[in-house]
């Protein structure tokens, strides 16, 4: 089963929902984004326009906090291949930005971060094999929402039960993620690079 790697409708280049100002957020939603912030700087694009709806935020970055946070127990760089080609194959340039960021801070290459993008997916010359698996999961659960027995059976060769579990959710919050921001038309922080000019 396969899918279009590129995105079927145009993504907005304009905000659908402006970010919301922080002189209007209430205290909860002050908190909650202040624990996403470093360096004191101003706060990412997603969660401004995301705090236009403070109850959801509140409780939306308990589990994507739990995912990204002390609770997650997948090894962050396999994490964020997950992340990363999820992100390609729902063309959110914007979550690919940030995660491309991420994913350098936890040891993935320029080249592999190159690689996700590839039409042959896991099949893409110059993966490791078990890389190659997570390509493969991020896909199969992007177009049939089904590990299938051979992924299923090659992550439980390195995963626990608790670290199996929480592969389907990673990438399903991250389509959660995708699918908000293409359609609110988050767009991108300054300083972000978004998908590389080679794969546009």
């Amino acid at each position: 089963m396969t899918s279009p790697r590129r995105a079927i409708n145009k993504r907005p280049t304009t905000p659908r929902v402006p970010p919301r100002p922080e002189a209007e957020w209430e205290p909860e939603t002050a908190a909650a984004v202040n624990a996403t912030r470093r360096d004191g700087r101003p706060p990412w694009n997603i969660f401004a326009t995301v705090a236009n709806h403070p109850g959801m935020y509140v409780e939306w970055w308990k589990f994507g906090g739990a995912l990204f946070g002390d609770k997650s127990v997948l090894p962050a760089r396999d994490r964020e291949i997950l992340i990363l080609r999820t992100g390609w194959n729902c063309q959110a340039e914007y979550e690919w930005a940030q995660h491309t960021a991420v994913g350098k801070r936890v040891g993935l290459s320029d080249e592999e971060i190159v690689r996700i993008t590839s039409d042959d997916g896991p099949d893409a010359p110059g993966w490791d094999p078990f890389d190659a698996t997570l390509v493969r999961t991020a896909d199969e659960l992007h177009d049939d929402a089904f590990i299938s027995d051979r992924s299923w059976a090659e992550l439980a060769g390195r995963y626990d039960t608790a670290q199996l579990i929480e592969v389907p959710m990673v990438v399903g919050q991250y389509h959660l993620v995708s699918m908000t921001l293409n359609s609110l038309g988050v767009q991108l922080d300054p300083g972000l690079v978004g998908f590389p000019p080679s794969s546009r």
